[in-house]
């Protein structure tokens, strides 16, 4: 078997084209932009990087992008103060904390300010809350870009047996709840798992987001599965190279021949997260403003 090597790139740019769309259309509604507020705390390079990013596609698909920046000492207080205000701001539809945060900021509490209906990551307590009740709700990005991904390939998951290894609160659970809701039997595997082996023979569906490189081989998996590798791991330089090269959590090679399709590392997973950001954007400025989605965006890609 030589698995089909999923594009996230292509889906990335689908889902950009779309958000662009729908942005260009509230714009003739409404005579104003969709705009999402990026809030940076600290100088931790890989956050700087993303955000530069988000930043950067936020204009690029015809939304307003307004950046904070704070040094690393900021007090609790600057921060949700801003928040606070950034609720109250008609022209902002999406607020983004930038994770994680300098280690003296209590987290927790800070994204819990964030007025839900604008928690375009989809972390408050109270999405989180919504998306186990089956609520509409805003969902955090990777795993809603992953059950797109999902819907595009399998169309109904009704039945299907789906094993996420992870549980982190930003891709682990609210990807096992998404695929609650398309009627998957779900397993959730971690750190204290016995024979994760065992479990995803089983699998139809992997989603892996563990942060072990090259954790899952591909002996472990069943052929004919669907394998979503949200991993991002880098491993030691070789000798004579400056950088070690970037893998997943699943060993891909193996894979390659076990699998029916696979999101390589990179150029998978990753490369949908902020298009979905922006789509998130898109839905929350349409709900704030009374103004009803045609259909679902991600049934329409």
């Amino acid at each position: 078997m030589s698995a089909e090597v999923i594009d996230g790139k292509t889906f990335g740019a689908r889902f950009q084209g779309r958000a662009r769309q729908l942005a260009a259309t509230f714009a003739q509604k409404t005579g104003r932009k969709p705009g999402l507020a990026v809030v940076l705390a600290g100088n931790d390079p890989a956050s700087q990087v993303y955000v530069r990013s988000k930043v950067r596609s936020t204009l690029n698909a015809g939304m307003e992008s307004f950046e904070h920046r704070f040094s690393s000492d900021v007090s609790q207080e600057e921060l949700v103060g801003l928040i606070k205000q950034l609720n109250a701001d008609p022209s902002v539809d999406g607020i983004l904390v930038q994770l994680p945060l300098p280690k003296h900021l209590d987290e927790k509490q800070i994204i819990a300010e964030v007025d839900p209906d604008k928690d375009v990551d989809g972390i408050t307590p109270t999405n989180a809350g919504r998306l186990v009740l089956g609520m509409d709700t805003l969902v955090s990005c990777t795993p809603l870009g992953c059950i797109m991904i999902l819907r595009h390939l399998l169309g109904d998951m009704s039945g299907l047996n789906a094993t996420v290894v992870g549980r982190s609160i930003l891709f682990g659970k609210p990807m096992a709840q998404l695929l609650l809701t398309e009627n998957c039997t779900v397993t959730m595997a971690h750190s204290r798992t016995r024979d994760l082996p065992a479990l995803l023979r089983n699998a139809d569906i992997v989603v892996a987001a563990v942060g072990v490189p090259q954790l899952i081989r591909g002996s472990w998996l069943k052929p004919g599965a669907i394998v979503l590798d949200g991993g991002i791991n880098r491993l030691e330089p070789e000798p004579g190279t400056d950088r070690g090269r970037i893998v997943g959590d699943v060993a891909f090679d193996e894979a390659l021949d076990h699998v029916k399709a696979i999101t390589p590392v990179p150029g998978g997973v990753g490369a949908i997260t902020i298009a979905v950001l922006l789509l998130n954007t898109v839905t929350a400025a349409y709900r704030a403003s009374g103004i009803d989605l045609e259909c679902s965006f991600e049934k329409s890609l």
